[in-house]
């Protein structure tokens, strides 16, 4: 599971005294600790694309964050949240490109908005950007 190699990694960057990595492991570990509770609330299931989809709005949140530092030219921590980026991009499975998505579509026997959407939502969540899926979608109809 993804989260127990979050855990892994997190320990070997307060091994190594590696900042960086430890500050990021500590956000990203308390935002899926969160999301596990509020799960637990609702009685739903927590998996790896839950963790996933995680680990994208974190990356979300850090390039904004870069951008930010960057107009007011703290290269320093530019550089940190692109060491962080990276980090978490590590642990993001491969995501489909247009073509693997445009077979899928093709193959669907209702290839109407919702179905579509709701087809990749269920089976690829996490694997794909569902704006990307919308987009591939509009060019085949």
């Amino acid at each position: 599971m993804i989260e127990d190699q979050i855990k892994k990694a997190n320990i070997e960057a307060m091994k190594n005294k590696d900042s960086v990595a430890r500050a990021f492991y500590s956000v990203l570990m308390n935002k899926i600790m969160l999301e596990k509770i509020a799960r637990r609330e609702t009685g739903k299931e927590f998996g790896d694309a839950d963790v996933s989809n995680i680990i994208q709005k974190v990356i979300k949140e850090l390039a904004e964050e870069k951008e930010n530092y960057a107009k007011v030219g703290n290269a320093e921590q530019v550089s940190n949240i692109t060491r962080q980026i990276e980090i978490a991009s590590a642990y993001l499975p491969k995501m489909l490109s247009s073509e693997e998505i445009k077979k899928i579509i093709l193959s669907l026997p209702d290839k109407t908005i919702p179905n579509v959407m709701k087809h990749f939502k269920a089976n690829y969540n996490g694997q794909v950007d569902m704006r990307l899926v919308q987009e591939v979608l509009k060019g085949i109809q």
